[in-house]
């Protein structure tokens, strides 16, 4: 049995999920883990997408390289997709969301232009991320959290570690 709960962060690009993981890491020593990052140290991608000018994941390859870490507990996982990872993997699912005009100058400072940029907004808007969890989770482990500023930050990482608490509590 797992001695602490893994953590699934999710959401459009540009919501905040890597500065939350990095922090909640940072707070409770669980393990980060950026699957972008991964991805891209371990070339685990199946081709090029011209449209939207960014590789494409090779997902196999990416649940391959996790289970191992993903077995033990106490990992925390960002990526700005979700349906492809096990079910089994997560104990809760976060999905971040941010206001349209804030998203926007995220991802215009990124760089994000013409079709990427539409394109993102368009997800947040139609809560696509937030959909793709419902499906693909039971519905009561996964939370919508609120990411338009430092304020949104600290009540994410606070209601987060009381639960990983309650769970630890709950779990050992």
């Amino acid at each position: 049995m797992m001695k602490q709960p893994n953590i699934l962060l999710t959401g459009t690009p540009g919501v905040g999920k890597t500065t939350l993981g990095k922090e909640l890491a940072e707070r409770t020593g669980l393990t980060y883990i950026n699957v972008g990052d991964l991805a891209k140290e371990g070339e685990l991608y199946e081709g090029y997408d011209e449209e939207y000018q960014c590789p494409i994941l090779d997902e196999d390859r990416v649940v391959d390289e996790l289970e191992d870490k993903m077995t033990d507990g106490g990992v925390i996982v960002d990526y700005h997709g979700c349906d492809f990872f096990p079910e089994r993997w997560f104990h809760i699912v976060f999905v971040l969301r941010t206001d349209n005009s804030i998203l926007y100058d995220r991802l215009e400072r990124r760089g994000y232009k013409g079709k990427k940029l539409q394109g993102n907004l368009d997800c947040e808007i139609f809560q696509t991320i937030y959909e793709e969890a419902m499906e693909s989770y039971k519905k009561e482990i996964v939370h919508q959290l609120p990411s338009n500023d430092p304020d949104d930050l600290e009540q994410n990482l606070d209601q987060i570690i009381q639960w990983i608490q309650q769970w630890m509590v709950d779990n050992n």
